[in-house]
């Protein structure tokens, strides 16, 4: 099908752009850059080098994609920025590419990135994540599948969060987030396990009964993280869900969130 790209937007020849992409009025696409089919960039939006786009995504005003990283180590190094299919970035979005040689910033399939959202340089989210309203993701995080972040959340560098967390709003966390649960507070606390997102994706209740008996080990207990996995190894059956919940724990150089 054939594209749809304004005459009064810039976009460079040697950009490769998909099938049927939808490029409005004053978008700026530079060189080093790919947009898979169907896409939609609107007016004023920035894709630059570097920047490796899916399909089916949509971008909205004034957002930038594939900024340099805001990061004193960066020295110019070729970096990309990779993004999913069926991605969408509301209004201001920011994300930037990787800061060394190779690296990449990594966001995966039908995220949706609220206003005013920035992602840093070579932090990966994973697929059907939501970031809202004004949150910041500080450099070199992971971010699990499915993670839901309330508005202005502040993600501090190198903090990690697992599958289906979500962080409550205003939240400001310098340390890991585990899976399923939900965390928030001045200082940032354990609040529960996530059990409407749970029901959401038609997790059996005894699975979520079992996801709260693992984290009743690990925030109520009065033993060290390393002591509460091997309590959850022994105590609680196992499941895929357990599984991700010891592996993640026992990947945190950081900690976690109401641990010392």
């Amino acid at each position: 099908m054939a594209n749809h790209i304004s005459d009064r937007a810039v976009v460079d020849p040697k950009a490769q752009i998909g099938d049927n992409v939808t490029i409005y009025p004053f978008a700026y696409i530079e060189g080093d850059v790919v947009i898979g089919d169907n896409c939609v960039i609107a007016p004023n939006v920035n894709v630059l080098n570097g920047t490796r786009m899916g399909n089916g995504c949509r971008v909205f005003q004034n957002t930038v994609l594939g900024a340099m990283p805001q990061d004193f180590h960066f020295k110019g190094d070729e970096t990309e920025l990779v993004i999913g299919n069926k991605v969408t970035f509301r209004e201001n979005v920011v994300v930037n590419r990787a800061t060394f040689a190779g690296g990449q910033t990594v966001i995966g399939d039908k995220c949706f990135l609220m206003e005013g959202t920035h992602i840093s340089h070579d932090t990966k989210v994973g697929p059907h994540c939501v970031f809202g309203y004004g949150t910041k993701i500080a450099g070199d995080c992971e971010i699990g599948r499915g993670a839901v972040f309330s508005s202005n959340v502040i993600a501090n560098p190198d903090v990690r969060v697992g599958d289906n967390a979500m962080i409550l709003a205003g939240t400001t966390f310098s340390k890991d987030v585990p899976p399923y649960i939900l965390a928030g507070g001045t200082p940032v606390k354990y609040d529960g396990v996530n059990t409407v997102l749970l029901e959401y994706l038609h997790k059996e209740k005894k699975i979520q009964d079992h996801i709260a008996n693992a984290y009743r080990l690990v925030f109520h207990g009065q033993t060290s993280l390393f002591d509460a996995v091997l309590q959850i190894q022994q105590q609680v059956p196992d499941s895929p869900e357990i599984q991700n919940i010891i592996s993640f724990l026992k990947a945190s150089k950081l900690g976690i969130i109401g641990k010392m």
